[in-house]
């Protein structure tokens, strides 16, 4: 009997990620209920079972739907349905202080998700973001101007965090649910035009690939790919160029090339307390003016309830309050 192509797709995805794995290791799956991250449980619960490893699927309740609980429930008797060696659902409080709803519970989310790995013993929480996320995350930096850094989209891992899905389609994951009678879960966040990416997702990406033809997705994921390695080099250029420095001296900095001049002060300003996600490129510019165009400019505010200024030919960062 021939394995439906979507299913081989998102088999051989997670294979190449678990491969580093050995027997006895143990591996939690984020499971939301939707199509992608049940494509990535079903796969990874045949590769685990091959490979000899714990497959553990993890839920999170954000509560910020009504039934939220049932549904966490519901996620939970479908990942011991497909197969998992334990389950485990958190419910977690999303706190929006200082930023998005959206960025609010990703972090919810991913602090609660490192904690389940602690508790299981797991080197690995796998996330079901894929080629179409990808593009969308491109997309949506590419809006803010933010520059490289957000053109590169979404890291393949990062800590304990994989993607193995970057390379397969949301259409793929679906079809792998199909073929392998998976039921999936539809978030109703998914459909409302009050988030910028379900509007992107409805309407934008179908406008795109009707009007430059298929592949558009592909070709902004490929984007992301292509600029993740250059942004990893002058990165750690700008990693190294800051442990170097016992202050944010002006004329040091002025001395450094505008690209890695700019990352110094960006990393400058997160270290400091600078909310990552929300600190844009305006943000970054108008810093790097107190070094290329003092003109006696009193402070920069910046995301996260922290100022950058210049004082005593040097750049200093802040509480707001202070």
């Amino acid at each position: 009997m021939t394995l439906p192509p979507a299913v081989a797709a998102c088999r051989l995805a997670v294979r190449r990620t678990l491969s580093a794995c050995a027997p006895g290791d143990v591996v939690l799956v984020a499971c939301s209920g939707g199509a992608d991250s049940l494509a990535l449980l079903a796969a990874t619960v045949f590769e685990g079972t091959e490979a000899g490893l714990r497959v553990v699927g993890v839920t999170v309740d954000h509560g910020l739907q009504e039934g939220s609980d049932e549904r966490a429930a519901a996620v939970v008797r479908q990942m011991a349905a497909l197969g998992a060696s334990e389950t485990a659902s958190a419910r977690v409080t999303v706190t929006a202080a200082g930023q998005g709803p959206e960025a609010a519970a990703r972090e919810a989310r991913y602090q609660v998700l490192s904690a389940m790995a602690a508790r299981f013993g797991s080197a690995l929480v796998l996330l079901g973001h894929t080629l179409d996320d990808q593009a969308e995350t491109v997309l949506l930096g590419l809006t803010r101007g933010s520059g490289a850094r957000s053109l590169q989209g979404m890291r393949a891992s990062y800590d304990e965090f994989v993607r193995p899905f970057l390379s397969i389609t949301r259409t793929q994951t679906e079809l792998a649910c199909l073929a392998e009678g998976i039921t999936w879960w539809v978030d109703p966040h998914n459909l409302d035009a009050a988030y910028t990416r379900s509007r992107l997702r409805a309407e934008v990406m179908p406008v795109l690939e009707a009007e430059l033809g298929p592949g558009v997705a592909r070709a902004l994921a490929r984007t992301a790919s292509q600029l993740r390695d250059d942004v990893a080099y002058l990165d750690d250029i700008a990693d190294q160029a800051l442990e170097s420095l016992a202050e944010l001296n002006v004329d040091q900095l002025g001395a450094m090339a505008p690209a890695v001049r700019r990352r110094v002060l960006r990393l400058a300003a997160v270290r400091a307390g600078a909310i990552d996600a929300e600190l844009s490129y305006e943000h970054v510019l108008a810093i790097d003016a107190l070094i290329t165009d003092w003109r006696g400019q009193k402070w920069i505010d910046l995301p996260g309830h922290v100022r950058a200024r210049r004082h005593d030919g040097r750049v200093v960062f802040e509480n707001a309050g202070s």
